[in-house]
Protein backbone atom coordinates (compact mmCIF):
# COMPACT_ATOMS: atom_id res chain seq x y z
CA UNK A 1 0.00 0.00 0.00
CA UNK A 2 3.08 2.31 1.03
CA UNK A 3 4.25 1.57 -2.62
CA UNK A 4 1.11 2.54 -4.65
CA UNK A 5 0.49 5.55 -2.05
CA UNK A 6 3.59 6.96 -3.02
CA UNK A 7 2.74 5.78 -6.84
CA UNK A 8 -0.16 7.88 -6.73
CA UNK A 9 1.68 11.07 -5.38
CA UNK A 10 4.23 10.95 -7.85
CA UNK A 11 7.81 11.68 -7.55
CA UNK A 12 10.95 14.54 -6.81
CA UNK A 13 12.66 12.92 -9.89
CA UNK A 14 11.66 11.09 -13.46
CA UNK A 15 13.84 8.20 -11.71
CA UNK A 16 11.67 7.61 -8.73
CA UNK A 17 8.58 8.58 -11.06
CA UNK A 18 9.96 5.29 -13.16
CA UNK A 19 10.49 3.10 -10.25
CA UNK A 20 7.50 3.73 -8.65
CA UNK A 21 5.20 2.50 -12.06
CA UNK A 22 7.57 -0.52 -11.67
CA UNK A 23 6.79 -1.27 -8.06
CA UNK A 24 2.96 -0.70 -8.30
CA UNK A 25 2.22 -2.16 -11.69
CA UNK A 26 5.84 -4.77 -12.56
CA UNK A 27 3.96 -6.73 -15.22
CA UNK A 28 1.44 -3.98 -16.81
CA UNK A 29 2.56 -2.41 -20.03
CA UNK A 30 4.64 -0.07 -20.44
CA UNK A 31 4.98 -0.22 -24.35
CA UNK A 32 3.16 -1.68 -27.11
CA UNK A 33 5.82 -1.92 -29.66
CA UNK A 34 4.78 -3.43 -33.46
CA UNK A 35 7.44 -6.11 -34.76
CA UNK A 36 7.22 -7.66 -38.21
CA UNK A 37 3.14 -7.09 -38.06
CA UNK A 38 2.94 -8.44 -34.75
CA UNK A 39 1.97 -6.24 -31.68
CA UNK A 40 4.88 -7.05 -28.41
CA UNK A 41 4.49 -5.74 -24.72
CA UNK A 42 6.97 -4.42 -22.94
CA UNK A 43 6.36 -4.32 -19.10
CA UNK A 44 7.95 -1.99 -16.48
CA UNK A 45 9.80 -4.53 -14.93
CA UNK A 46 11.37 -4.91 -18.29
CA UNK A 47 11.85 -1.12 -19.14
CA UNK A 48 13.42 -0.83 -16.02
CA UNK A 49 15.78 -3.93 -17.30
CA UNK A 50 16.56 -1.67 -20.22
CA UNK A 51 16.75 1.14 -18.65
CA UNK A 52 19.74 -0.52 -16.32
CA UNK A 53 21.34 -2.67 -18.74
CA UNK A 54 21.91 0.40 -21.00
CA UNK A 55 22.98 2.77 -18.10
CA UNK A 56 25.63 0.36 -16.24
CA UNK A 57 27.09 0.21 -20.09
CA UNK A 58 27.19 3.54 -20.41
CA UNK A 59 28.95 4.34 -17.02
CA UNK A 60 31.46 1.57 -17.66
CA UNK A 61 32.53 3.32 -20.65
CA UNK A 62 33.15 6.98 -19.06
CA UNK A 63 29.83 8.30 -19.57
CA UNK A 64 28.54 9.73 -16.15
CA UNK A 65 28.54 13.47 -15.76
CA UNK A 66 28.55 14.03 -19.88
CA UNK A 67 25.71 15.19 -21.89
CA UNK A 68 24.15 12.73 -24.20
CA UNK A 69 22.03 13.31 -27.74
CA UNK A 70 19.68 11.66 -29.21
CA UNK A 71 18.10 12.19 -32.77
CA UNK A 72 14.94 9.45 -34.35
CA UNK A 73 11.56 9.04 -34.59
CA UNK A 74 9.45 8.27 -31.76
CA UNK A 75 10.37 4.76 -30.66
CA UNK A 76 11.42 2.08 -27.92
CA UNK A 77 15.06 2.67 -27.90
CA UNK A 78 14.55 6.09 -28.70
CA UNK A 79 12.66 5.94 -24.62
CA UNK A 80 15.32 3.41 -23.58
CA UNK A 81 17.81 5.69 -24.35
CA UNK A 82 16.54 8.42 -23.10
CA UNK A 83 15.21 7.12 -19.71
CA UNK A 84 18.84 5.56 -19.11
CA UNK A 85 20.43 8.77 -19.54
CA UNK A 86 18.22 10.52 -17.24
CA UNK A 87 17.76 8.01 -14.56
CA UNK A 88 21.61 7.86 -14.42
CA UNK A 89 21.53 11.57 -13.31
CA UNK A 90 22.95 13.04 -16.82
CA UNK A 91 21.47 15.06 -19.41
CA UNK A 92 19.56 14.16 -22.29
CA UNK A 93 19.60 16.24 -25.29
CA UNK A 94 16.85 15.48 -27.60
CA UNK A 95 16.99 16.74 -31.12
CA UNK A 96 14.42 17.74 -33.75
CA UNK A 97 14.13 14.60 -35.95
CA UNK A 98 13.84 17.42 -39.15
CA UNK A 99 17.31 19.19 -38.73
CA UNK A 100 19.27 19.36 -41.78
CA UNK A 101 22.78 18.33 -41.06
CA UNK A 102 24.04 21.92 -40.71
CA UNK A 103 21.53 22.73 -38.46
CA UNK A 104 22.34 20.01 -36.56
CA UNK A 105 25.91 20.66 -36.28
CA UNK A 106 24.96 23.73 -34.79
CA UNK A 107 22.97 21.68 -32.12
CA UNK A 108 25.41 19.10 -31.00
CA UNK A 109 27.94 22.15 -30.42
CA UNK A 110 26.07 24.54 -28.89
CA UNK A 111 24.35 21.75 -26.68
CA UNK A 112 27.89 20.25 -25.99
CA UNK A 113 27.09 16.71 -26.23
CA UNK A 114 29.90 13.53 -26.22
CA UNK A 115 27.10 10.89 -27.42
CA UNK A 116 24.96 11.13 -29.74
CA UNK A 117 22.23 8.20 -30.55
CA UNK A 118 20.12 8.18 -33.59
CA UNK A 119 17.94 5.42 -35.51
CA UNK A 120 18.98 3.97 -38.96
CA UNK A 121 16.58 6.72 -40.65
CA UNK A 122 18.95 9.34 -39.59
CA UNK A 123 22.06 7.60 -40.39
CA UNK A 124 22.87 9.49 -43.40
CA UNK A 125 22.41 12.60 -41.70
CA UNK A 126 24.16 11.89 -38.87
CA UNK A 127 26.84 10.66 -40.96
CA UNK A 128 27.27 13.88 -42.43
CA UNK A 129 27.54 15.64 -39.20
CA UNK A 130 30.49 13.62 -37.58
CA UNK A 131 32.75 15.54 -39.66
CA UNK A 132 31.19 18.99 -39.31
CA UNK A 133 30.69 18.80 -35.47
CA UNK A 134 34.07 20.64 -33.43
CA UNK A 135 34.33 17.62 -31.17
CA UNK A 136 34.68 14.32 -31.00
CA UNK A 137 31.11 12.32 -30.21
CA UNK A 138 30.44 8.83 -29.80
CA UNK A 139 27.57 7.18 -32.17
CA UNK A 140 25.52 4.39 -31.73
CA UNK A 141 23.19 3.21 -34.01
CA UNK A 142 19.85 2.13 -31.87
CA UNK A 143 17.32 0.71 -34.67
CA UNK A 144 17.60 -1.32 -37.76
CA UNK A 145 19.63 -5.06 -37.91
CA UNK A 146 22.78 -5.63 -35.81
CA UNK A 147 21.98 -1.99 -33.86
CA UNK A 148 24.49 -1.13 -31.32
CA UNK A 149 22.12 -0.47 -28.94
CA UNK A 150 21.20 -4.13 -28.62
CA UNK A 151 24.77 -5.03 -28.25
CA UNK A 152 25.36 -2.09 -25.38
CA UNK A 153 22.40 -3.47 -23.15
CA UNK A 154 24.13 -6.93 -23.61
CA UNK A 155 27.37 -5.89 -22.59
CA UNK A 156 25.81 -3.80 -19.20
CA UNK A 157 24.00 -7.16 -18.35
CA UNK A 158 26.80 -9.07 -18.01
CA UNK A 159 28.17 -5.83 -16.01
CA UNK A 160 25.28 -6.10 -13.84
CA UNK A 161 25.31 -9.82 -13.23
CA UNK A 162 28.88 -9.57 -12.03
CA UNK A 163 27.91 -7.14 -9.61
CA UNK A 164 28.64 -3.65 -10.99
CA UNK A 165 26.37 -1.33 -9.17
CA UNK A 166 27.95 1.77 -10.13
CA UNK A 167 25.01 2.71 -12.12
CA UNK A 168 22.52 1.70 -9.81
CA UNK A 169 24.06 3.97 -6.65
CA UNK A 170 24.74 6.99 -8.73
CA UNK A 171 22.76 9.36 -6.96
CA UNK A 172 19.84 11.62 -8.90
CA UNK A 173 18.83 14.60 -7.05
CA UNK A 174 15.61 16.59 -7.67
CA UNK A 175 17.78 19.51 -8.39
CA UNK A 176 20.33 18.16 -11.06
CA UNK A 177 19.55 18.89 -14.60
CA UNK A 178 18.09 16.57 -16.62
CA UNK A 179 16.70 17.53 -20.09
CA UNK A 180 17.99 20.04 -22.35
CA UNK A 181 15.67 21.33 -25.06
CA UNK A 182 15.57 23.55 -28.07
CA UNK A 183 13.38 26.19 -28.55
CA UNK A 184 11.25 26.27 -32.03
CA UNK A 185 13.06 28.69 -34.61
CA UNK A 186 16.23 28.54 -36.78
CA UNK A 187 19.12 26.93 -34.44
CA UNK A 188 20.67 30.62 -34.24
CA UNK A 189 17.73 32.03 -32.77
CA UNK A 190 16.03 29.30 -30.74
CA UNK A 191 17.55 29.02 -26.97
CA UNK A 192 18.60 25.94 -25.00
CA UNK A 193 16.33 25.20 -21.91
CA UNK A 194 17.57 23.94 -19.22
CA UNK A 195 14.91 21.33 -17.35
CA UNK A 196 15.66 20.04 -13.55
CA UNK A 197 14.45 16.84 -11.90
CA UNK A 198 12.04 18.61 -10.48
CA UNK A 199 11.05 20.92 -12.72
CA UNK A 200 9.60 17.64 -15.14
CA UNK A 201 8.94 15.55 -11.99
CA UNK A 202 6.63 18.56 -10.33
CA UNK A 203 4.90 18.69 -13.50
CA UNK A 204 4.03 15.23 -14.04
CA UNK A 205 2.72 14.61 -10.23
CA UNK A 206 0.47 18.06 -10.82
CA UNK A 207 -1.00 16.36 -13.96
CA UNK A 208 -1.18 12.80 -12.10
CA UNK A 209 -3.06 14.90 -9.41
CA UNK A 210 -6.26 15.70 -11.90
CA UNK A 211 -6.92 11.69 -11.59
CA UNK A 212 -7.49 11.66 -15.24
CA UNK A 213 -5.07 8.84 -16.53
CA UNK A 214 -5.59 4.66 -15.47
CA UNK A 215 -3.47 2.23 -15.73
CA UNK A 216 -5.59 0.44 -18.05
CA UNK A 217 -5.62 3.84 -20.69
CA UNK A 218 -3.15 3.28 -24.22
CA UNK A 219 -1.65 6.42 -25.37
CA UNK A 220 -0.63 7.15 -28.81
CA UNK A 221 2.95 8.59 -28.30
CA UNK A 222 2.28 10.47 -31.64
CA UNK A 223 3.80 14.03 -30.89
CA UNK A 224 8.15 14.65 -31.35
CA UNK A 225 9.65 13.39 -28.25
CA UNK A 226 12.32 16.27 -28.90
CA UNK A 227 9.13 18.92 -28.13
CA UNK A 228 8.45 18.93 -24.32
CA UNK A 229 4.85 18.18 -24.74
CA UNK A 230 5.28 14.87 -26.23
CA UNK A 231 8.62 14.24 -24.17
CA UNK A 232 6.77 14.60 -20.60
CA UNK A 233 3.35 13.57 -22.12
CA UNK A 234 4.85 10.10 -22.19
CA UNK A 235 6.34 10.40 -19.09
CA UNK A 236 3.09 10.90 -17.82
CA UNK A 237 1.15 8.31 -18.80
CA UNK A 238 4.54 5.96 -18.04
CA UNK A 239 3.85 7.11 -14.25
CA UNK A 240 0.42 6.34 -14.72
CA UNK A 241 0.94 2.83 -15.10
CA UNK A 242 -0.59 3.48 -18.74
CA UNK A 243 0.98 1.72 -22.17
CA UNK A 244 2.08 3.87 -24.57
CA UNK A 245 1.84 2.96 -28.40
CA UNK A 246 3.13 4.59 -31.37
CA UNK A 247 1.74 5.52 -34.64
CA UNK A 248 2.44 4.44 -38.63
CA UNK A 249 1.71 7.62 -39.60
CA UNK A 250 -0.30 10.26 -40.12
CA UNK A 251 -2.32 8.38 -42.52
CA UNK A 252 -2.43 5.07 -40.14
CA UNK A 253 -3.91 7.55 -36.91
CA UNK A 254 -7.30 5.88 -37.50
CA UNK A 255 -5.88 2.03 -37.96
CA UNK A 256 -3.55 2.49 -35.24
CA UNK A 257 -6.40 3.62 -33.04
CA UNK A 258 -8.21 0.53 -33.58
CA UNK A 259 -5.57 -2.20 -33.68
CA UNK A 260 -3.93 -1.15 -30.22
CA UNK A 261 -7.13 0.03 -28.41
CA UNK A 262 -6.06 3.57 -27.97
CA UNK A 263 -8.09 5.18 -25.03
CA UNK A 264 -6.05 8.54 -24.71
CA UNK A 265 -5.26 10.72 -27.50
CA UNK A 266 -2.31 13.85 -27.19
CA UNK A 267 -2.07 15.80 -29.94
CA UNK A 268 -2.16 19.21 -31.57
CA UNK A 269 -5.36 20.95 -33.03
CA UNK A 270 -4.55 20.58 -36.35
CA UNK A 271 -4.68 16.64 -36.56
CA UNK A 272 -8.07 16.72 -34.08
CA UNK A 273 -9.75 19.02 -36.37
CA UNK A 274 -8.83 16.74 -39.30
CA UNK A 275 -10.17 13.78 -37.53
CA UNK A 276 -13.86 15.49 -36.93
CA UNK A 277 -13.68 17.03 -40.18
CA UNK A 278 -13.26 13.71 -41.70
CA UNK A 279 -15.99 12.35 -39.50
CA UNK A 280 -18.23 15.29 -40.03
CA UNK A 281 -17.83 14.75 -43.83
CA UNK A 282 -18.62 11.13 -43.30
CA UNK A 283 -21.98 11.53 -41.55
CA UNK A 284 -22.88 13.80 -43.91
CA UNK A 285 -22.41 11.76 -47.31
CA UNK A 286 -24.16 8.79 -45.51
CA UNK A 287 -27.44 11.31 -44.79
CA UNK A 288 -27.20 11.32 -40.84
CA UNK A 289 -26.75 14.48 -39.93
CA UNK A 290 -30.51 14.81 -38.77
CA UNK A 291 -29.85 11.56 -36.89
CA UNK A 292 -27.10 13.00 -34.76
CA UNK A 293 -28.98 16.11 -34.06
CA UNK A 294 -31.56 13.98 -33.06
CA UNK A 295 -29.00 12.15 -30.69
CA UNK A 296 -27.22 15.66 -29.20
CA UNK A 297 -30.84 16.73 -28.02
CA UNK A 298 -31.57 13.37 -26.37
CA UNK A 299 -27.88 13.49 -24.96
CA UNK A 300 -28.83 17.06 -23.50
CA UNK A 301 -32.09 15.46 -21.95
CA UNK A 302 -30.77 12.59 -20.49
CA UNK A 303 -27.60 14.35 -19.25
CA UNK A 304 -30.36 16.70 -17.50
CA UNK A 305 -31.69 14.00 -15.44
CA UNK A 306 -28.01 13.03 -14.58
CA UNK A 307 -27.79 10.15 -16.86
CA UNK A 308 -24.20 10.64 -19.01
CA UNK A 309 -25.48 8.63 -22.58
CA UNK A 310 -23.14 10.01 -25.14
CA UNK A 311 -21.18 7.51 -25.12
CA UNK A 312 -23.67 4.95 -26.09
CA UNK A 313 -26.13 7.48 -28.47
CA UNK A 314 -22.88 8.18 -30.30
CA UNK A 315 -21.24 4.64 -30.15
CA UNK A 316 -21.26 4.72 -34.29
CA UNK A 317 -19.04 8.17 -34.48
CA UNK A 318 -16.98 6.44 -31.62
CA UNK A 319 -16.60 3.27 -33.26
CA UNK A 320 -14.89 5.05 -36.21
CA UNK A 321 -11.87 6.29 -34.09
CA UNK A 322 -11.25 2.97 -32.85
CA UNK A 323 -14.38 2.46 -30.50
CA UNK A 324 -12.09 2.79 -27.40
CA UNK A 325 -11.10 6.73 -27.43
CA UNK A 326 -11.95 8.63 -24.14
CA UNK A 327 -9.55 11.36 -24.35
CA UNK A 328 -7.89 13.92 -26.43
CA UNK A 329 -6.08 16.37 -24.60
CA UNK A 330 -4.62 19.46 -26.93
CA UNK A 331 -1.98 21.89 -26.47
CA UNK A 332 0.38 23.82 -28.91
CA UNK A 333 -2.05 26.01 -30.40
CA UNK A 334 -5.36 27.05 -30.41
CA UNK A 335 -8.07 24.42 -31.05
CA UNK A 336 -11.51 25.41 -32.36
CA UNK A 337 -14.32 25.53 -30.36
CA UNK A 338 -16.55 23.93 -32.91
CA UNK A 339 -14.27 20.96 -32.34
CA UNK A 340 -14.20 20.95 -28.79
CA UNK A 341 -17.60 21.06 -28.24
CA UNK A 342 -18.69 18.44 -31.42
CA UNK A 343 -16.25 16.36 -29.38
CA UNK A 344 -17.51 15.84 -26.04
CA UNK A 345 -20.79 16.61 -27.09
CA UNK A 346 -19.86 13.10 -29.27
CA UNK A 347 -18.60 11.25 -25.45
CA UNK A 348 -14.94 11.73 -25.72
CA UNK A 349 -13.53 14.20 -23.40
CA UNK A 350 -11.63 16.88 -25.39
CA UNK A 351 -9.48 19.29 -23.40
CA UNK A 352 -6.70 22.17 -23.99
CA UNK A 353 -4.07 22.86 -22.19
CA UNK A 354 -1.89 25.62 -22.68
CA UNK A 355 2.43 25.86 -21.62
CA UNK A 356 6.01 26.43 -23.19
CA UNK A 357 9.23 24.50 -22.97
CA UNK A 358 10.09 26.88 -20.49
CA UNK A 359 7.28 25.62 -17.77
CA UNK A 360 8.33 21.74 -18.65
CA UNK A 361 5.69 22.45 -20.45
CA UNK A 362 2.29 22.68 -18.40
CA UNK A 363 1.07 25.80 -17.32
CA UNK A 364 -2.84 25.30 -17.10
CA UNK A 365 -5.63 22.97 -18.77
CA UNK A 366 -9.15 22.54 -18.89
CA UNK A 367 -10.70 19.82 -16.17
CA UNK A 368 -13.18 17.66 -17.74
CA UNK A 369 -15.45 18.86 -14.82
CA UNK A 370 -15.19 22.05 -15.49
CA UNK A 371 -14.99 22.50 -19.71
CA UNK A 372 -14.66 26.12 -21.33
CA UNK A 373 -14.26 25.73 -24.72
CA UNK A 374 -12.04 28.36 -26.25
CA UNK A 375 -9.73 28.49 -22.98
CA UNK A 376 -6.96 26.47 -22.17
CA UNK A 377 -8.14 25.96 -18.32
CA UNK A 378 -7.18 26.86 -14.95
CA UNK A 379 -3.69 26.88 -13.56
CA UNK A 380 -1.96 23.62 -12.27
CA UNK A 381 -2.00 22.90 -8.45
CA UNK A 382 1.70 24.11 -8.13
CA UNK A 383 1.09 26.71 -10.73
CA UNK A 384 0.43 30.67 -10.25
CA UNK A 385 -0.43 32.99 -12.64
CA UNK A 386 -1.10 36.68 -12.79
CA UNK A 387 -1.56 39.11 -15.99
CA UNK A 388 1.08 41.84 -16.29
CA UNK A 389 0.19 45.36 -17.08
CA UNK A 390 -3.54 44.27 -18.71
CA UNK A 391 -5.59 47.01 -20.73
CA UNK A 392 -8.81 48.09 -21.02
CA UNK A 393 -10.31 44.38 -21.51
CA UNK A 394 -7.91 42.57 -19.29
CA UNK A 395 -5.62 41.57 -21.62
CA UNK A 396 -2.03 41.40 -21.02
CA UNK A 397 1.71 39.28 -20.85
CA UNK A 398 0.83 36.15 -18.89
CA UNK A 399 3.61 35.48 -15.92
CA UNK A 400 3.93 32.37 -14.44
CA UNK A 401 5.13 31.08 -11.26
CA UNK A 402 5.69 27.57 -10.24
CA UNK A 403 8.52 24.40 -9.41
CA UNK A 404 7.76 23.82 -13.24
CA UNK A 405 10.03 26.79 -14.34
CA UNK A 406 13.20 26.01 -15.93
CA UNK A 407 16.67 26.92 -14.29
CA UNK A 408 17.52 28.87 -17.11
CA UNK A 409 18.51 29.45 -20.96
CA UNK A 410 22.12 27.71 -21.47
CA UNK A 411 25.35 29.91 -22.00
CA UNK A 412 22.24 32.83 -22.20
CA UNK A 413 22.06 35.04 -18.47
CA UNK A 414 21.10 37.95 -19.99
CA UNK A 415 18.09 36.74 -22.48
CA UNK A 416 17.44 34.38 -18.96
CA UNK A 417 17.27 37.52 -16.87
CA UNK A 418 14.85 39.24 -19.12
CA UNK A 419 12.24 36.42 -18.85
CA UNK A 420 12.58 34.95 -14.94
CA UNK A 421 12.23 37.74 -12.31
CA UNK A 422 12.17 37.02 -9.21
CA UNK A 423 10.87 33.52 -9.60
CA UNK A 424 8.06 34.67 -12.51
CA UNK A 425 8.51 33.77 -15.84
CA UNK A 426 7.24 36.36 -18.40
CA UNK A 427 6.05 33.65 -21.32
CA UNK A 428 5.85 36.73 -24.10
CA UNK A 429 1.81 35.47 -24.70
CA UNK A 430 -1.01 37.61 -24.29
CA UNK A 431 -3.75 36.22 -22.47
CA UNK A 432 -6.95 37.32 -20.13
CA UNK A 433 -8.41 35.44 -16.87
CA UNK A 434 -12.13 35.70 -16.70
CA UNK A 435 -14.32 35.38 -13.15
CA UNK A 436 -13.39 31.65 -13.32
CA UNK A 437 -9.93 31.70 -13.34
CA UNK A 438 -9.97 30.28 -16.95
CA UNK A 439 -6.95 31.74 -19.11
CA UNK A 440 -7.54 32.94 -22.80
CA UNK A 441 -4.58 32.90 -24.82
CA UNK A 442 -4.68 36.35 -27.13
CA UNK A 443 -1.70 35.69 -28.77
CA UNK A 444 1.76 36.45 -29.54
CA UNK A 445 3.56 39.53 -27.54
CA UNK A 446 5.91 39.69 -30.14
CA UNK A 447 3.39 39.45 -33.01
CA UNK A 448 0.89 41.99 -31.79
CA UNK A 449 0.11 44.53 -34.70
CA UNK A 450 -0.05 48.08 -33.71
CA UNK A 451 -1.45 50.21 -35.93
CA UNK A 452 -1.06 53.81 -36.55
CA UNK A 453 -3.66 54.88 -34.54
CA UNK A 454 -2.21 53.29 -31.74
CA UNK A 455 -5.09 50.09 -31.62
CA UNK A 456 -3.35 46.93 -31.08
CA UNK A 457 -4.51 43.84 -33.01
CA UNK A 458 -3.95 40.13 -32.56
CA UNK A 459 -3.52 38.16 -35.08
CA UNK A 460 -4.25 35.45 -33.88
CA UNK A 461 -7.70 36.64 -32.77
CA UNK A 462 -8.60 36.97 -36.96
CA UNK A 463 -6.89 33.76 -37.21
CA UNK A 464 -8.90 31.71 -35.75
CA UNK A 465 -12.27 33.09 -37.15
CA UNK A 466 -10.92 32.65 -40.66
CA UNK A 467 -10.09 28.84 -40.04
CA UNK A 468 -13.55 27.71 -38.85
CA UNK A 469 -14.87 28.46 -42.68
CA UNK A 470 -14.73 24.88 -44.15
CA UNK A 471 -12.16 25.56 -47.22
CA UNK A 472 -9.32 27.10 -45.16
CA UNK A 473 -6.29 24.83 -43.63
CA UNK A 474 -4.13 27.98 -42.64
CA UNK A 475 -4.05 31.34 -42.63
CA UNK A 476 -1.41 34.55 -41.84
CA UNK A 477 -2.61 38.17 -40.94
CA UNK A 478 -0.45 40.40 -41.72
CA UNK A 479 0.15 44.48 -42.94
CA UNK A 480 0.56 46.58 -45.64
CA UNK A 481 1.05 50.48 -46.10
CA UNK A 482 -1.50 52.24 -47.55
CA UNK A 483 -2.07 55.99 -48.11
CA UNK A 484 0.47 56.34 -45.24
CA UNK A 485 -2.10 54.00 -43.02
CA UNK A 486 -1.03 50.25 -42.51
CA UNK A 487 -4.05 47.82 -43.81
CA UNK A 488 -4.84 44.32 -42.97
CA UNK A 489 -4.07 41.03 -45.54
CA UNK A 490 -4.91 38.00 -45.03
CA UNK A 491 -2.88 35.00 -46.43
CA UNK A 492 -5.04 31.82 -47.13
CA UNK A 493 -4.04 28.36 -47.84
CA UNK A 494 -7.40 26.69 -48.65
CA UNK A 495 -7.54 22.77 -48.72
CA UNK A 496 -5.96 21.33 -51.44
CA UNK A 497 -9.36 18.88 -52.21
CA UNK A 498 -11.77 21.82 -51.93
CA UNK A 499 -12.19 23.29 -55.37
CA UNK A 500 -12.79 18.98 -56.64
CA UNK A 501 -14.89 18.06 -53.98
CA UNK A 502 -17.43 21.39 -54.66
CA UNK A 503 -16.48 21.98 -58.65
CA UNK A 504 -15.06 25.41 -57.82
CA UNK A 505 -12.31 27.17 -59.88
CA UNK A 506 -10.09 29.16 -57.70
CA UNK A 507 -11.93 32.49 -58.89
CA UNK A 508 -15.36 31.32 -57.68
CA UNK A 509 -13.49 30.15 -54.31
CA UNK A 510 -12.12 33.90 -53.83
CA UNK A 511 -15.79 35.30 -54.60
CA UNK A 512 -16.80 32.63 -51.70
CA UNK A 513 -13.33 34.00 -49.86
CA UNK A 514 -14.19 37.31 -49.90
CA UNK A 515 -17.90 37.16 -48.83
CA UNK A 516 -17.22 35.53 -45.89
CA UNK A 517 -14.35 37.87 -44.53
CA UNK A 518 -17.09 40.37 -45.42
CA UNK A 519 -19.10 38.44 -42.89
CA UNK A 520 -15.87 37.90 -40.11
CA UNK A 521 -15.57 42.00 -40.73
CA UNK A 522 -18.96 43.12 -39.72
CA UNK A 523 -18.51 41.13 -36.31
CA UNK A 524 -15.37 43.36 -35.65
CA UNK A 525 -14.72 47.04 -35.48
CA UNK A 526 -13.31 48.82 -38.12
CA UNK A 527 -9.58 48.86 -37.59
CA UNK A 528 -9.39 45.12 -37.52
CA UNK A 529 -11.02 44.35 -41.17
CA UNK A 530 -9.36 42.02 -43.66
CA UNK A 531 -8.70 44.54 -46.70
CA UNK A 532 -7.14 42.31 -49.07
CA UNK A 533 -6.26 38.59 -49.04
CA UNK A 534 -3.82 36.26 -51.36
CA UNK A 535 -4.93 32.90 -52.30
CA UNK A 536 -2.58 29.88 -52.11
CA UNK A 537 -2.72 26.11 -51.79
CA UNK A 538 0.95 25.51 -50.87
CA UNK A 539 1.31 25.04 -46.83
CA UNK A 540 2.99 27.54 -44.77
CA UNK A 541 6.78 26.64 -43.48
CA UNK A 542 5.68 25.28 -40.11
CA UNK A 543 7.76 23.90 -37.05
CA UNK A 544 7.29 19.82 -36.18
CA UNK A 545 4.14 21.22 -33.69
CA UNK A 546 2.50 22.69 -36.67
CA UNK A 547 3.21 26.15 -35.84
CA UNK A 548 3.14 28.88 -38.49
CA UNK A 549 6.98 30.32 -38.79
CA UNK A 550 5.14 34.02 -38.92
CA UNK A 551 8.86 35.39 -40.00
CA UNK A 552 9.57 33.06 -42.50
CA UNK A 553 6.29 32.79 -43.84
CA UNK A 554 5.99 36.87 -44.20
CA UNK A 555 9.25 36.53 -46.26
CA UNK A 556 8.15 34.03 -48.29
CA UNK A 557 5.10 36.40 -49.07
CA UNK A 558 7.90 39.45 -50.15
CA UNK A 559 9.58 37.09 -52.19
CA UNK A 560 6.61 36.53 -54.53
CA UNK A 561 4.68 39.69 -54.46
CA UNK A 562 4.76 40.74 -58.02
CA UNK A 563 4.11 37.22 -58.78
CA UNK A 564 1.27 36.58 -56.87
CA UNK A 565 -2.43 37.30 -57.43
CA UNK A 566 -4.50 39.53 -54.91
CA UNK A 567 -7.73 39.75 -54.13
CA UNK A 568 -9.60 42.58 -52.25
CA UNK A 569 -12.41 42.01 -49.53
CA UNK A 570 -15.75 43.37 -50.32
CA UNK A 571 -16.71 46.14 -47.58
Amino acid sequence: MAKLQSFLNGGETIRELMYNSKDAFPTGAAFKVKENGEIKTITFLQMIKDIETLGTELSARGYDGKRMGIIGENSYPWFNCFLSIVCGGNIAVPFDKGLTAEELAQCVDRSDIKVLFYDEKHAELVEKISQQCHQDLDLFRITGADNDLEELKTAGGMKLTAGDRTYLDRPVNRSDLAVFLFTSGTTSTSKVVMLSHDNIASNITDMLSMKIFYPTDVNMAFLPFHHSFGLVGCLVFLSSGAANVFCDGLKYVAKNLEEYGVTVFVAVPLIVENLYAKIMRQIEKQGKMGKVKTGLKLAAVLEKLGVNARRKIFAEIIEKLGGHLRLIICGAASLSKEVSNGLNNFGITTIQGYGLTETSPVLTAERPWALCAGSVGTPMRSVRLYIDNPDANGIGEIVAWGPNVMQGYLHQEEETNAVIKDGWFFTGDLGRLDAKGNLWICGRKKNVIVMKNGKNIFPEEIEGLIEQLPYVAESLIFTREKHNELVLWCKLVYKADYLEENGLTEAQLAERVSADLKAINDTMPVYKHINHFILSEVPMVKTTTQKIKRNLASHEIDESWDEITKYNTQV
